[in-house]
Parts: structure tokens; C-alpha cells; sequence
């Protein structure tokens, strides 16, 4: 079946024309002027309290002391053992090495 309009595939003038009469027919989106959009400011600088809130909720809080994404290749038999301590082996895995060091 072939979708309507799709972007997998160039709109020909008719499609182009039926999207363009749906846009300047939509009551809830009219097209700003050129005059609107100079005017307009970029949200930073809009909503200034808005964009710190948003900014602060993303993403995990950051840590003092955070820890560092490494890879590393280990046997498998290794592996096995660490997974075999429990849900959290990483965890106990990193405590294991941090007592091995001097």
C-alpha cells in the first residue's frame, strides 16, 4: 500500500500543493510573518527560569567523586565468577580490586 505523502520518496507538485492548502488552512497554526519572526528570541532567553529548571532536572546529578566508564577484557571463567556473587557483581568486583591494590 502507498503511504500518502512519504519522505521516502520525492512529493510531486499536486502532493506539494494539498500539503501547502492543509498548512494555510489549520486555524491553530497560522504561518508567522517575517515581521513575527524577527521578533522572536530564542528560548534560553525567553523563558530564562524555565530553561535553568529544565536544565537542572536532566540527567543524573553530578558526583563528587563519580565513577569512570572503562572496558575491559576478562576470560570468561572470570566473568562467570563475579556474575555468580549476585545481582551486583560490578559493584563487587570493583571492591575486590580496589583491596587488591597497595
Amino acid at each position: 500500500m502507498r503511504e500518502k505523502f512519504s519522505s521516502k520518496r520525492p512529493l510531486s507538485d499536486a502532493e506539494e500543493a494539498e500539503i501547502q492548502k492543509m498548512i494555510a488552512s489549520d486555524p491553530d497554526a497560522p504561518e508567522l510573518t517575517d515581521e513575527q519572526l524577527k521578533q522572536g528570541k530564542p528560548f534560553k532567553d525567553a523563558l530564562p527560569e524555565l530553561y535553568a529548571s529544565i536544565q537542572r532536572s536532566r540527567g543524573r546529578p553530578r558526583l563528587e567523586n563519580a565513577k569512570e566508564a572503562v572496558t575491559l577484557r576478562l576470560d570468561p571463567g572470570a566473568i562467570a565468577r563475579f556474575k555468580a556473587l549476585g545481582k551486583d557483581w560490578r559493584a563487587k568486583m570493583a571492591d575486590i580490586l580496589e583491596k587488591a591494590m597497595p
